[in-house]
C-alpha cells in the first residue's frame, strides 16, 4: 500500500473512532444521573471524548496526505457509520428517507472516485 492508500485507511477509522463516540455520548445522554457533575463526569462521557480526541489527531495525521478535495467525501461515511450503529445499539429504524440518503452518499463517493 502507498502512502495515500494508508492515509485514506487511517481518515476512514478516524470517522470510524468518531462515528463510535458519538455512539457512546447518545447512550450516556439516554441514562439518569444524581447530579449535573455525574452527569458530565462519567466513564462512557469521558472514553466518548477521549475517543474524540483520538479521531482528531488520526484526521490531521491523514490530511498529510489525504488531498482536500478528497476529505469531505470520505467523511460523508460518518453518516452512515453513526446510522447503522444507531440501528443495531440504541434500536433505530431506517426509513425510506435515509436509505435514499445512503444510496446518495455511497453515490457521490462511487462518482467521486471514478
Amino acid at each position: 500500500m502507498n502512502r495515500l492508500e494508508i492515509s485514506v485507511c487511517i481518515l476512514l477509522l478516524s470517522v470510524f473512532i468518531s462515528s463510535v463516540s458519538q455512539i457512546i455520548l447518545k447512550k450516556a445522554a439516554g441514562k439518569v444521573y444524581d447530579s449535573t457533575l455525574k452527569e458530565y463526569l462519567n466513564p462512557m462521557v469521558i472514553g466518548a471524548y477521549a475517543m474524540f480526541f483520538c479521531s482528531v489527531i488520526l484526521t490531521m495525521i491523514a490530511l498529510k496526505y489525504v488531498p482536500l478535495s478528497m476529505s469531505p467525501i470520505l467523511e460523508s461515511t460518518g453518516y452512515i457509520f453513526v446510522s447503522v450503529m444507531g440501528y443495531f445499539f440504541l434500536k433505530e429504524r431506517f426509513s425510506k428517507r435515509k436509505l435514499a440518503g445512503f444510496a446518495l452518499i455511497l453515490a457521490g463517493i462511487v462518482i467521486f472516485n471514478l
